[in-house]
């Protein structure tokens, strides 16, 4: 089975953009060396709690830092763009990095509904819901398949011939046909809706919200931030990663959740390992890609080795990787 990687630049309370940042590009080396297959960056806007909003800046950044790794979106939320300007910025990108570019597509807004005006560039009313018009277009460009009579059928021609791997990314039964319809790679958000292997299955990847640590009490506490982050989101509010300690007194007062818990795989590498493999099953997929968001960006670090570890990838999760100077 193959592991990967979705990092959304996650902001520790009391720390800025930079660092997170700063932490992507570490993690990212990190993540090369272990064995993991691919790397893809989040684009959420908006918010206190995540750096990520535009992969297409992060993914040269980050292609650069590493040897190996496959690289890409996880992903570009097509309905905030003109998809003449993806096609542009992904092929730019697949020819400087060759056989490893991935463009990872999603429909949501990855925001507010204030933020989503904010984002379009033509404010005199509502944005259309036209994603499979959109997602078509897209197409059409790379693989060269608009129609001769379309009016921008010629702009193929100036795209550089290199071409990024396109996978659509999705939390719900209508992406999942969508992926069928297009023929493409299909990417399901296990860690957003939990009850998805009944339409999904068979999906090429699953991604899973995981926290490995030396024991699963450890692995608890850390995992607690989550909770507590996404508890706050589901109530409207939107902080960024508390400390474990501020996170649990939370969870005593407050509760997990207002409404269903998000699902985690999370415990020690024996457990995560277990739970991991279940996930992947149940979903007919041959690869997961590890949501991990921690207070402590050691400890994020220390999770994906122990997975790494877990499932033989790399060098074995023995000690703790020597941090990187400014991470």
């Amino acid at each position: 089975m193959l592991l990967s990687v979705l990092d959304q630049s996650p902001i520790a309370e009391g720390a800025t953009a930079a660092d997170a940042l700063a932490n992507t590009l570490d993690l990212a080396r990190l993540a090369d060396e272990l064995g993991y297959h691919r790397y893809w960056l989040a684009e959420h806007h908006g918010g206190p709690m995540l750096a990520g909003f535009a992969p297409e800046v992060l993914i040269p950044s980050v292609a650069a830092a590493t040897s190996r790794i496959r690289v890409g979106s996880g992903g570009v939320m097509l309905p905030h763009y003109s998809p003449f300007k993806v096609a542009e910025v992904f092929t730019l990108l697949a020819a400087m990095y060759p056989g490893r570019i991935d463009l990872g597509l999603g429909r949501a807004a990855g925001t507010d509904a204030r933020t989503t005006y904010a984002l379009q560039r033509d404010r005199s009313k509502a944005m259309e819901d036209d994603f499979p018009q959109q997602l078509a277009e897209l197409l059409g460009y790379l693989d060269g398949t608009l129609p001769q009579e379309h009016p921008f059928a010629s702009l193929t021609n100036w795209l550089p011939e290199q071409r990024p791997a396109v996978w659509l990314l999705g939390s719900s039964q209508q992406s999942r046909i969508w992926a069928n319809e297009g023929g493409l790679r299909y990417a399901f958000a296990d860690f957003i809706n939990p009850d998805g292997a009944a339409f999904a299955r068979p999906a090429d990847a699953v991604a899973v919200w995981v926290v490995c640590a030396e024991t699963e009490a450890e692995a608890q506490r850390l995992a607690s931030s989550s909770r507590m982050t996404f508890s706050l989101l589901r109530r409207g509010r939107l902080i960024q990663v508390p400390p474990p300690e501020k996170a649990l007194r939370y969870l005593e007062d407050y509760g997990s959740s207002n409404g269903r818990s998000r699902r985690g795989v999370i415990g020690d590498p024996d457990q995560v390992r277990a739970g991991v493999e279940q996930i992947a099953q149940s979903y007919g997929a041959e690869e997961v890609i590890a949501v991990t968001i921690t207070f402590d960006h050691e400890a994020r670090r220390r999770s994906y080795e122990l997975l790494a570890g877990a499932f033989g990838l790399g060098r074995p999760a023995l000690e703790p990787a020597t941090p990187s100077s400014g991470a």
